[in-house]
């Protein structure tokens, strides 16, 4: 059997003090899942069944990279995450169970073009759009367990241009790690390579051409992101 033109690339991301990378399969996204950040949006933080969309596994960006500032937006935002590297498969995975499928942790953001996730909300529509489009998943190396452990509190915070502009701690996750890997598990079977951002903390906002955009994690080191000129 051959193909019909040459298959794309598998996405990977980077493993921090390694030549080695991980094979990226999915890139699962929580929603609202710090309370002041619900409420900035407009929601209503109580834990009601917590809610899941997708980014394309070529979304992937490296750490220090400069990306164009995407297409048909005008309100491109930032979001910091904690991200979780699956490294053991498995379905209906119980909550006391869930941290012996995670290889490790990784410090991302979830870029948004806020404009079109909030048109697709308001018509009642997907946000793939919104969240799904080229270059929407900057990643800084991931760290293994072995190395971090798994990190339940902490500081998360983000700038632009080096003024603060999101500053929580891991602890204030609506939805733990664990619940949330029990969770989407009982919906669909997570393989190896599953990536995982968990949500970010109020304070999200815009990014315009020429801002340098950092992440940080306390214990996963940070993330650094360049805007480009428009595409």
């Amino acid at each position: 059997m051959g193909y019909a033109f040459d298959p794309a690339p598998i996405p990977t991301i980077a493993i921090a003090g390694s030549n080695d990378r991980i094979p990226v399969r999915r890139i699962f996204c929580i929603g609202r899942n710090y309370a002041a950040h619900a409420r900035e949006m407009g929601k209503d933080p109580d834990r009601d069944p917590p809610f899941f969309f997708l980014k394309p596994a070529d979304a992937v960006v490296e750490d220090g990279a400069t990306i164009p500032y995407p297409p048909e937006t005008e309100n491109f935002h930032f979001e910091a995450e904690l991200v979780v590297v699956i490294g053991t498969g498995g379905t209906n995975i119980p909550e006391e169970q869930s941290l012996d499928h995670v290889w490790g942790y990784a410090v991302g953001n979830d870029l948004t073009r806020r404009d079109l996730q909030l048109k697709a909300r308001e018509q009642g529509r997907p946000w793939d759009l919104g969240k799904g489009f080229d270059r929407s998943a900057p990643i800084a190396p991931a760290h293994p367990v072995s190395a971090v452990g798994h990190p339940a509190s902490g500081a998360i915070t983000l700038t632009v241009n080096g003024e603060t502009k999101q500053q929580a701690d891991l602890a204030e996750l609506i939805w733990s790690v664990p619940e949330i890997i029990s969770i989407l598990s009982h919906s669909m079977e997570l393989m190896p390579g599953d990536l995982i951002m968990t949500g970010t903390p109020a304070g999200v906002g815009p990014l315009a051409p020429g801002d340098t955009c950092v992440v940080t994690v306390e214990g996963l080191g940070t993330l650094t992101t360049h805007i480009g000129p428009r595409a």
